[in-house]
């Protein structure tokens, strides 16, 4: 992987050759984006399917919305909701993440066949999360979280956003290889909307080097969210429903790839798909291109002859040495 880039393996999920795309089925009444449209778990798993036709590497179901002022479902009721959604969808062979602040929603969904434990909450919200998780093994996203957003986005005061995320999420991360989850299933999240205003998540986004400082793969979930209804209305408009922000959401997923990320987690996979390909094609050529001997063409040069040697070179200098698929 190059100094810059975020796309570490992560053990026990597939190795993709790009920023992968995580989909997002929402088994919810209440989300901020789609609540209610996939609350039956034949739509939803249907739902799943579609997203990874479309070009989804893997798939993050959740139960229990988090945007700001949500009450929390009883466990019971989350279990019924995302468990026969995490079922389904793994045994059609789709990569399933759970997306669950409770640790036995996370037992559960991992013995249904899901393989990532994704916990907004980053094992704050529940302290049987952490010894769960490393039990099983699997990999498990830590988000930057300062609390619930009961009434509104608490603790959203920053001196500086970066240092102040950067050094919170470190003390998170050991926290969570001190129970016992080891390095390489450790996934990180700046937590963009969490406990932050649109110039906190905009700022974050702008240094994501000084996320991969802290040496684990960074999963980037931007879709949707609030900040980028900020930036498309401007400074007196009135921001789009949450529907209408793809495109920014796209956006900011290519940036993201470019930036090294490992994954970016989104509502409407195509566009997003199409852009981190995009993005992946610039970086290659941008590899191709600064290979050592490389010309403005991307071929190698072939090597001057020696003084005294004839004038015709070794063929064998003339062709560019192939980049390796999968490069990170």
């Amino acid at each position: 992987m190059s100094k810059q880039s975020g796309r570490g393996r992560v053990v026990g999920l597939p190795e993709w050759d790009r920023c992968a795309v995580m989909g997002v089925v929402n088994v919810t009444p209440d989300s901020f984006s789609d609540g209610g449209r996939w609350f039956d778990t034949t739509a939803a798993v249907k739902h799943g399917l579609q997203l990874v036709a479309e070009g989804a590497d893997l798939v993050d179901v959740g139960g229990e919305s988090t945007r700001p002022g949500a009450t929390r479902v009883d466990e019971a009721e989350e279990l019924r909701r995302v468990v026969p959604v995490v079922r389904g969808l793994a045994s059609e062979g789709v990569v399933v993440s759970v997306d669950t602040m409770r640790a036995t929603v996370a037992a559960q969904a991992l013995a249904a066949g899901a393989a990532l434990v994704n916990d907004v909450s980053g094992g704050l919200a529940d302290p049987a999360m952490i010894p769960t998780v490393a039990d099983a093994g699997a990999p498990f996203v830590v988000m930057h979280w300062r609390g619930f957003l009961d009434g509104g986005n608490v603790k959203g005061v920053y001196a500086d956003v970066v240092g102040e995320v950067v050094d919170e999420l470190r003390t998170r991360v050991d926290a969570v290889l001190a129970g016992g989850v080891a390095p390489d299933r450790i996934v990180v999240d700046p937590g963009l909307g969490f406990s932050k205003e649109a110039d906190h998540d905009l700022t974050l986004l702008a240094h994501l080097d000084r996320l991969h400082a802290l040496g684990h793969p960074l999963l980037v979930a931007a879709s949707r969210k609030r900040f980028l209804g900020r930036v498309l209305a401007g400074p007196q408009g009135a921001p789009p429903p949450a529907r209408e922000r793809d495109a920014a959401t796209a956006a900011v997923s290519a940036l993201a790839a470019r930036a090294g990320a490992w994954a970016v987690r989104v509502h409407e996979v195509r566009a997003t798909a199409d852009a981190v390909r995009v993005a992946r094609a610039v970086e290659g050529a941008r590899e191709e291109t600064e290979a050592p001997g490389a010309g403005a063409s991307g071929r190698a040069r072939p090597a001057a002859s020696p003084p005294g040697a004839g004038g015709t070179p070794d063929a064998r200098t003339g062709s560019a040495t192939p980049r390796a698929e999968g490069a990170r």
